[in-house]
This record gives C-alpha cells, structure tokens and sequence, in this order.
C-alpha cells in the first residue's frame, strides 16, 4: 500500500502509454495513491521538441483523472523538470502558472549532453563522467531550488560503461555529501527510484547507502517512485522498498499534495 510519486505517460516524448492505463496498473497494484510526473525538459540537446511538455493539455488530462478516478485512486499532478542552470528563471515562471502537486527536479542533460548516449562516454573516463555528474547537480541547486525532491541522483550511472560495476556511495561520497547537505539545508528531499533495479544494477536510484547518508545527515523527505513509462513498470519492484528505507534509519516516506510534505508510516 505505497505512493508511486514518480510515472510517466503519453505526454512524455519517451511514452506512448495512456494515463488511465498506467491508473488501471496502480489498481490492480493495490497502490495506495499515484502521481503523475511527465517529463518537461527545455533546451534538450539535437532534438530539442522531443521533452517539451504541452502543459495545457497534460494539466487538463490529470484533472479529467482525477476526478474520474476520486472514488478509488488519489491521483495528483506533478511534473519532472530537467534541470539545467541557464533554465532557472524559465522553470520558475512556469511552476508558478499551474497548481502542481510535486516538482521533481532531476539532471538529465549535463553541459550540454545526456549520458544516456554513448557519445558523452567517449569523451569521458567513467570516473570522470560520473564526478562531471554530481557537479552538474551542485550548479542546479546553487540556482534553482524551485523543485521538492531531486530525482534518482546517481541516474548517470545507468549509462556507463560498466554502469556500477566499479561505482559506489564511497568512491564519491565528498560530492555527493555536498549534494545531500544542501538538499537539507533547502529542505528539499530525495527519491528512492526503482528504476535502478530495472536497469538491472540491483539497487535503486541512489543506491541504498546514499539513502543512508541523506537520512545521517538529517534529510527527512522521501518519496518513492518506479520511474514507470509503461504499465508493467508501475511500483516495480516496490516489495522491495519498505525494508530499504527502514534499514536507512526512516520511519515514514513522503508524498506531496499542493507543494506540501505528507508523512506516511512506512508498512
């Protein structure tokens, strides 16, 4: 009985599902409640259209669900951004004209580059790809903090060459402290992605000593997603998540109504 606080759908460039087919597979899930977050990344490189959002329409469809759907499955209206610094003031414009329930702020595109494709790794070392990663992070938060939680932190190591073969919250663990203690001091949360385990690096995203981490250094908020594109991908591999987030130190998980924290003790 868990919150999926993370899901995409036919308004995304990277999904052709409808939403009421991802609602069908909460139901039949038994989730306690979702969150709809398509993608809206401006500025996205060689193929800028691609993660543009039509706000308008995607706002009304979630509206249609919801109240379709009140009787037997909260349904709330949130919106992934991929961040990147020259976007700030855009974004802020644009969360301050529709009455978003959840903002996740994630990195996808990186000086100019998404790590999802293989070039950006044959101008980098691994190493190197992944600490250019968690810089690129710290350039959004230090402008922007217009988000809730920051979505699947270490995203950029689904695409590397071993992928976490030879990566861990150690190797890095300077740059993304910083991270996480900034996060803190805005008061934003992070994510528990299961996304990861799809990708087969068995562990979310981040990895469960990140969670850790955040929660030594005083993070509270945590929401928890599948990053789904597709229906069979809803609450992947949620069974999973409950023992993660207590062994973290965590009591309760987060989910957002109206751009504010709700705390629900974890099963």
């Amino acid at each position: 009985m868990l919150w999926d606080t993370h899901m995409h759908s036919q308004f995304s460039g990277d999904s052709h599902t409808p939403q009421e087919d991802m609602i069908a597979a909460a139901r039949q899930k038994n989730l306690k409640g979702i969150c709809f977050t398509d993608h809206l990344d401006i500025d996205y490189p060689d193929e800028p259209e691609t993660f543009l959002l039509d706000l308008p329409n995607y706002v009304s469809s979630v509206d249609a669900m919801q109240e379709k759907y009140k009787e037997v499955l909260p349904v709330r209206l949130g919106i992934e951004l991929g961040l990147q610094p020259h976007l700030a003031c855009i974004h802020a414009d644009i969360l301050s004209q529709y009455p978003f329930d959840f903002v996740i702020g994630s990195s996808h595109v990186m000086h100019g580059v998404d790590p999802y494709y293989p070039a950006y790794w044959e101008n980098h070392t691994e190493e190197e790809g992944y600490q250019e990663y968690f810089e690129s992070i710290l350039e959004n938060i230090a402008v922007f903090d217009g988000f809730d939680v920051y979505g699947h932190i270490d995203y950029v190591v689904r695409y590397g060459p071993n992928k976490n073969a030879s990566y861990s919250y150690q190797k890095y663990a300077d740059i993304i402290d910083e991270i996480l203690k900034a996060l803190i001091i805005k008061g934003k949360g992070i994510e528990i992605n299961t996304g990861g385990f799809k990708y087969g690096l068995g562990h979310p995203n981040p990895t469960e000593d990140i969670i850790k981490r955040y929660h030594e250094l005083g993070g509270e908020i945590i929401t928890i997603g599948a990053d789904a594109h597709q229906p069979e991908h809803v609450a992947f591999d949620f069974e999973k998540v409950p023992s993660i987030l207590k062994e973290a130190g965590f009591t309760h998980y987060t989910v957002f109504k109206n751009r504010k924290p709700e705390f629900i003790p974890i099963p």
